[in-house]
């Protein structure tokens, strides 16, 4: 099969497009035709190496990023049974492992989902993992409730924009900081405010949250305790800075589990059927193209979701 894969840590041009060998569906598995990638932040961080992302020094090389996908399934290993061949299905690798970023993936049958008809693979591999850490966060981490108002940093990305989404489903305010060019894409995700984080400090003019979930991670994490009230929740996904010590202990400060499961794939399913939520604004690139696809990634300005095309629907 091809692939695009790493031959070190660096930049971009340590990525080859080429030939490796196919995977091989083992007991519980399946291997799936990919027709698209998602493409991550975490997977600059990856492909950079050093201090960008814990445990990439521990990679060997011809290496294979990519943590979500959807495609055909095209063989079963032993004991599949909820399963058959030709089934579209969409999923996100188990934690540690990736190689999304190729014509074919194994994976265990439990961490994939029939994808929804209507929903084509694209828009499928970009929901995957943004969905599933969205609901995570919100949901299973910081219980968010009906009329609590929630602070989602850097709302145009992939995560955040399912969060918007999520949140005002559940019944919540929504404020998020975004770029002026985001405001219009943001607002039709259902932000309730949206704040210019290049021209206002968000400290200025928001106040009293019970949730802050942030994406950014950084000084901007730093400066998100802040806003919140007595008694409110900081859920992150992004880390602070390094030994940045917590300056509260009147708040809650979360890291949602994200496991790999069925069960909120479907979750994201059911958001989808029940119009609450719907796929982010995409950018594409062919497989072959991931170095380009990276490029954008690592500018950390892009509306949406990158995903790869490593095959075309028929």
């Amino acid at each position: 099969m091809k692939a695009a894969y790493l031959t070190g840590h660096g930049g971009p041009e340590k990525f080859v497009y080429g030939d490796v060998p196919d995977p091989v569906a083992g007991p519980g598995e399946i291997v799936v035709d990919v027709y698209a990638a998602s493409v991550n932040a975490a997977d600059y961080k990856v492909r950079l190496g050093g201090s960008a992302y814990r445990g990439a020094s521990k990679l060997k090389f011809p290496y294979i990023l990519g943590r979500d996908f959807s495609g055909i399934v095209s063989a079963l290993g032993d004991g599949v049974d909820d399963l058959e061949i030709g089934d579209a299905v969409f999923g996100v690798m188990d934690a540690g492992i990736e190689g999304c970023y190729a014509e074919k993936v194994a994976i265990k049958a439990a961490l994939v989902a029939k994808k929804l008809y209507g929903l084509d693979h694209p828009e499928a591999a970009a929901m995957a993992l943004t969905s599933l850490t969205a609901i995570w966060a919100l949901e299973d981490t910081a219980h968010l409730q009906p009329g609590e108002t929630i602070l989602i940093q850097g709302g145009a990305g992939g995560v955040a924009g399912f969060a918007i989404q999520f949140a005002k489903h559940i019944g919540a305010t929504v404020i998020t900081t975004a770029s002026a060019r985001n405001h219009t894409y943001v607002r039709s995700l259902g932000a309730d405010r949206i704040i210019d984080y290049n021209a206002i400090d968000f400290r200025t003019v928001v106040a009293g949250c019970d949730v802050v979930f942030d994406t950014v991670g950084g000084e901007v994490q730093a400066h998100s305790y802040e806003v919140l009230k007595p008694g409110g929740r900081l859920v992150w996904i992004a880390p602070a800075p390094a030994g940045f010590p917590p300056p509260r202990s009147d708040v809650e400060v979360l890291r949602p589990r994200v496991a790999r499961d069925r069960a909120h794939l479907e979750r994201m399913k059911e958001l989808l059927v029940a119009k609450a939520v719907w796929p982010p604004a995409l950018t594409a690139f062919k497989l072959e193209d991931a170095a380009e696809a990276h490029r954008i990634s690592e500018g950390r300005h892009l509306q949406g979701k990158l995903v790869l095309i490593a095959r075309t629907s028929t």
